[in-house]
């Protein structure tokens, strides 16, 4: 349950049909949460009086990203190799609490990757889940499963959509009430050109924790002459995030007395560079036109100059990387 608008109609067919259904979402890595934000599932989840459960994205779906079996999107999206492991993981939760089968929201033909039938067939083969993988939007397109062979679910209720367009499902939101849902996009952070791009970098480099995942979705990245990494929060959210995640081979750029901006330097690589950190964040604070900022470098106050504009974009990670994204091996 990703909290979109398909998801959410799968569910509530389910519901519907007097079927108990616990919603499972995937957080983490590159599906990052940010404290105080309720994410889409909660939302949706709330809507419809479902459990939800939280399952980690963790290192084997990192490793999957990096080599996936299948081909990739526009960007470093390997959905059909995203959709086993998800479907797989989800299965065998679901068994620990004696589910009879999954429901997914995917529709046939509205994905070219990942949702063609093909690929769908794949998903449910490689997940162990062939059968038992129930698609509501597009179940009376494609073969029935075992809980519509077997009376668990009516297949005459069940829905046969097909293709990209939203209008039958925007129109079934309607009628049936729900009202919040995110806007149709492109899918997760894998898809965005500008998160692919840092990913690629940082795997370039050798940095592939969870935890690197989910920082590349906040802040300005810069990479430093000794290969540490720079964030840079761009706004009060960020700071605090960036504050919350701060580890100890972290030092933290204070400049938001200033006001400005709070920076990880990761890993904490010295003097010299926690004062080339420092004048960074003081370029994006309110005083970068002064001759000296104030900034506290890991506790201790210093006075820095800001670094110039061309020097910042010299080092900023995305704009390093507009039109020559790196490609791994």
């Amino acid at each position: 349950m990703s909290g979109g608008l398909d998801s959410t109609l799968a569910a509530k067919l389910m519901l519907m049909q007097g079927v108990e259904v616990i919603g499972v979402n995937f957080a983490g890595g590159y599906c990052p949460v940010f404290a105080g934000n309720k994410t889409d599932a909660e939302k949706a989840a709330e809507t419809l009086g479902v459990e939800l459960v939280r399952l980690p994205i963790d290192e084997d779906f990192v490793a999957m990203v990096r080599a996936p079996k299948y081909s990739r999107g526009r960007n470093m999206n390997p959905c059909i190799d995203c959709h086993i492991l998800m479907i797989r993981r989800a299965w065998e939760y679901g068994r620990t609490r004696g589910a009879g089968f999954v429901v997914t929201g995917e529709v046939l033909g509205q994905r070219p990757l990942s949702q063609h039938r093909q690929a769908l067939e794949i998903v449910a083969r490689r997940s162990g889940t062939k059968g038992l993988l129930l698609r509501p939007l597009s179940a009376r397109c494609l073969e029935p499963t075992e809980p519509e062979q077997r009376g668990l679910v009516d297949r005459e209720k069940l829905l046969d959509i097909k293709g990209r367009s939203r209008k039958r499902q925007m129109a079934l939101a309607q009628e049936w009430g729900i009202t919040e849902y995110p806007a149709p996009a492109g899918g997760c952070l894998l898809t965005d050109a500008g998160y692919a791009g840092r990913l690629r970098e940082a795997f370039a480099r050798g940095e592939d924790s969870v935890e690197t995942l989910e920082l590349l979705a906040i802040g300005r990245h810069f990479r430093l002459p000794s290969g540490a990494r720079l964030v840079v929060g761009r706004n009060r959210a960020e700071n605090e995030e960036l504050l919350r995640r701060a580890s100890g081979n972290a030092a933290v750029i204070d400049a938001t007395p200033v006001p400005g901006p709070l920076g990880l330097l990761i890993p904490d690589s010295g003097h010299g560079e926690r004062l080339l950190a420092a004048g960074i964040c003081a370029r994006y604070s309110d005083r970068r036109k002064d001759a000296r900022v104030p900034v506290s470098i890991a506790g201790v106050r210093v006075e820095t100059t800001p670094v110039t504009p061309e020097a910042a974009d010299r080092l900023n990670v995305d704009r390093r990387l507009e039109g020559q994204l790196p490609h791994l091996p």
